[in-house]
C-alpha cells in the first residue's frame, strides 16, 4: 500500500503553520518526520489521521483520493503525544481490547508480568508509553502513526521498540516523529524534514546540516 498526503495548508488564526506539505509512506518502510519544536509535526500527524481539519489537504491511498477521514477507514492506528489509555483500565483488558496476547508481550518485557491485573495508572510514565506504543504497533492496522514513541522510556526499551518497529513495518506503513532524532534516523527508511511549514525529502543525512536542522538546538531539544 502507498499512502500520500499532499498540498496541506494549515493556519491558526493568521499564522501559517503548514504550506504545500507532501509526505509519502509505503508498506515495508518507516517514514520519519524531523523538525524543530513547534514546526507542526504533531499537527501533520493529526491531519493525516483525521483529527485536525486543515484549509487544504489531499490524501491518496494507492493513488486513489480518500474523501473521508483516514480514521474512519479502520486501517490506521495513531499514537498521540499524550496518554490515551484511561487510568482506571486494567492492562489485561487493554490487551483484550486490542486483541493482543499478554504472554507474547511479557516474553519481551518480563518485568511487566506483575501488572497483568493492575490498572494503567500504577505504571510509571515510561512504562505507560511503552505499553501504548506496543499495542499501537501490534494491531493489525495497515497504517501506523507514531508521535513521540521514544519519549520517557528507558534506553533499553528504546532499543526493543526499534526492533519492534523493524518487525512490524514488514506488513505496515509506519510514519514516525520524535524529538530524539538519532533513534528516528536509525529506525527509518525515508526521512522528511519539516521546516518553514514545508517538507523536504532528505536524500543524504548531511542535508540535515545544510538545512541547519542540527544547529537549532536539536542535539538537546529538537
Amino acid at each position: 500500500m502507498i499512502f500520500e498526503i499532499d498540498n496541506v495548508e494549515l493556519h491558526f488564526k493568521t499564522k501559517r503553520i503548514l504550506n504545500g506539505i507532501y509526505l509519502k509512506g509505503e508498506t515495508g518502510k518507516v517514514t520519519a518526520i524531523l523538525g524543530s519544536n513547534g514546526c507542526g509535526k504533531s499537527s501533520l500527524l493529526n491531519i493525516a489521521f483525521g483529527n485536525l481539519k486543515p484549509k487544504y489537504m489531499l490524501i491518496r491511498l494507492n493513488n486513489t483520493p480518500l474523501l473521508k477521514p483516514l480514521f474512519s477507514t479502520g486501517i490506521v492506528k495513531y499514537l498521540p503525544q499524550y496518554n490515551f489509555i484511561p487510568d482506571d483500565m486494567k492492562l489485561s483488558f487493554v490487551f483484550k481490547l486490542y486483541k493482543l496476547n499478554w504472554k507474547n508481550f511479557i516474553e519481551l518485557y518480563e518485568a511487566f508480568s506483575i501488572y497483568e491485573k493492575a490498572k494503567f495508572n500504577v505504571l510509571s510514565g515510561g512504562e505507560r508509553r511503552l505499553i501504548e506504543t506496543y499495542v499501537t504497533l501490534k494491531t493489525k492496522s495497515k497504517i501506523i502513526l507514531l508521535d513521540e514513541p521514544f519519549s520517557h522510556i528507558s534506553p533499553l526499551h528504546i532499543e526493543t521498540v526499534k526492533k519492534l518497529i523493524a518487525e512490524e513495518k514488514k506488513h505496515k506503513i509506519i510514519i514516525i516523529s520524535d524529538h530524539m532524532y538519532q533513534h528516528i534516523i536509525e529506525a527509518s527508511d525515508t526521512v522528511y524534514l519539516l521546516k518553514n511549514g514545508s517538507t523536504k525529502k532528505i536524500e543524504k543525512l548531511t542535508e540535515l546540516e545544510d538545512y541547519n536542522y542540527l544547529n537549532e538546538g536539536t542535539l538537546q531539544n529538537n
